[in-house]
């Protein structure tokens, strides 16, 4: 098992989007081994398509990783990851992964899922800051342990916090500690033996209960549909647990295709990193 290098990382990446010219323009700051692909247009001059790069592949214990989006008014981005996040184990120190997405415009945050290897202790934050106006959707994957390699989460700790604030008003507050081996993995009211887990956000229009209903009857006949869930009149959550990333990441694209045409005004299409 890979055990991590004995220094730390510490690295920071700062997306600005504004719109000039009827185009989303991307600004990129960064310190350390965090990247990002040149401005994607496959959609046209909106939205910006942004991949982030960790060039050393895996967060060890220690590494801290701080990523910044800021989209001005008029301003589209989607941003995504071109492979798998993987949190290595810990050798007695914590990893920190903090986002913060601030958002007068659109945004779409639809990084790829994240591994959490046997003895990694994880601590994720993710604060979202929408102004009057804007609209985003984004999502968050988890798969706890190699399974494909015979591995279970038995050591180790996740922990995560998911705010979003709508203006000054906070809509939401998610908190997940999930300890290595903890019964919870195996419980009916937990994780069901199921080591893949993910939420989807969806904020902007109002959602209606003639909305809700449609997008409901809509998902109803697709596979490994994930629930939507009304928290706010202008927030949606969708939530789904798999025994693969793969059945997990379907569930959670199918929500997003499904709410893009309602938050956007833009069809679903999906970004073509997905596609290699």
């Amino acid at each position: 098992m890979f055990d991590g290098p004995t220094a730390a990382w510490h690295a920071s990446l700062a997306l600005r989007v504004r719109s000039a010219g009827g185009r989303s323009r991307l600004a990129v700051e960064h310190r350390g081994p965090l990247r990002v692909q040149k401005a994607l247009y496959p959609e046209g001059d909106a939205p910006c398509h942004a991949v982030v790069l960790h060039p050393p592949g895996g967060i060890a214990g220690g590494d801290t990783l701080d990523i910044a989006v800021d989209v001005e008014a008029g301003a589209h981005a989607l941003v995504t990851t071109p492979g798998a996040a993987k949190w290595y184990k810990a050798n007695g120190r914590v990893a920190a992964q903090d986002v913060r997405l601030a958002i007068a415009g659109a945004l779409e945050w639809l990084p790829q899922e994240a591994i959490v290897y046997d003895a990694a202790h994880v601590r994720s934050t993710i604060d979202i800051q929408m102004h009057d106006g804007a609209g985003t959707i984004g999502w968050d994957i988890v798969a706890l342990g190699r399974q494909a390699a015979g591995e279970r989460f038995e050591r180790g700790l996740f922990s995560q916090s998911i705010r979003l604030r709508i203006g000054a008003e906070l809509a939401w507050v998610e908190r997940t500690r999930i300890a290595g081996g903890d019964g919870l993995l195996d419980s009916p009211i937990g994780l069901a033996g199921c080591h893949v887990f993910g939420c989807l956000w969806a904020a902007g229009p109002t959602f209606g209960d003639e909305t809700m209903e449609r997008l409901r009857d809509g998902l109803a006949g697709t596979a490994r549909a994930a629930p939507l869930t009304r928290l706010a009149p202008r927030l949606v959550v969708a939530r789904a647990l798999g025994a693969n990333t793969q059945s997990v990441r379907g569930a959670l694209t199918g929500a997003w295709a499904a709410l893009r045409p309602l938050v956007f005004q833009r069809p679903a299409v999906l970004p073509r990193l997905w596609a290699t």
